[in-house]
């Protein structure tokens, strides 16, 4: 049997218990829900396939723009979930799916089920998947600190 892989991406352990509990709260069989902390854990788990994220935009050793990035050119739904405000996000992200803390588990639980019944379509919580950009031109995560993942 096929189990869904969803990504929380939050530094805060009460919080991300909170998170992890909304997408438990009624999505019939169990996905793998895989919890991390940190920007290099995510990085690690984002190589391999998920069918969907929620992220924090501030954890340890950073944010999760990249990631985000990295999501969207792959097709893959994710929203953020964080006390920033949208418009902290950059241009690139304007217009991404964005989940204010302190968040209910509605909002969450809303999120994920949509995320997963349209994961073969547009669903990464902008309008265009792409962001309105070409393959060519989509930003790519680049640096020691951000290790471009294998996209299988």
């Amino acid at each position: 049997m096929h189990r869904h892989r969803i990504l929380i991406v939050e530094d805060d352990p009460v919080i991300a218990m909170d998170i992890e509990a909304a997408v438990l709260e009624d999505l019939g069989p169990p996905p793998d829900v895989i919890v991390v902390g940190s920007l290099a854990d995510a990085w690690s788990v984002a190589a391999d396939l998920i069918h969907c994220a929620l992220l924090d935009v501030d954890v340890v050793g950073g944010k999760t723009f990249d990631v985000a990035l990295t999501l969207r050119a792959r097709g893959t739904p994710f929203a953020f979930v964080s006390g920033s405000l949208p418009a902290d996000l950059p241009e690139a992200l304007r217009g991404a799916r964005f989940v204010r803390k302190p968040f209910q588990a509605r909002d969450i639980l809303g999120f994920v089920a949509a995320a997963l019944t349209s994961r073969h379509g547009p669903g990464t919580g902008a309008a265009d998947p792409a962001g309105g950009l070409a393959a060519a031109d989509r930003p790519q995560p680049h640096g020691p600190e951000c290790p471009k993942p294998a996209i299988r």
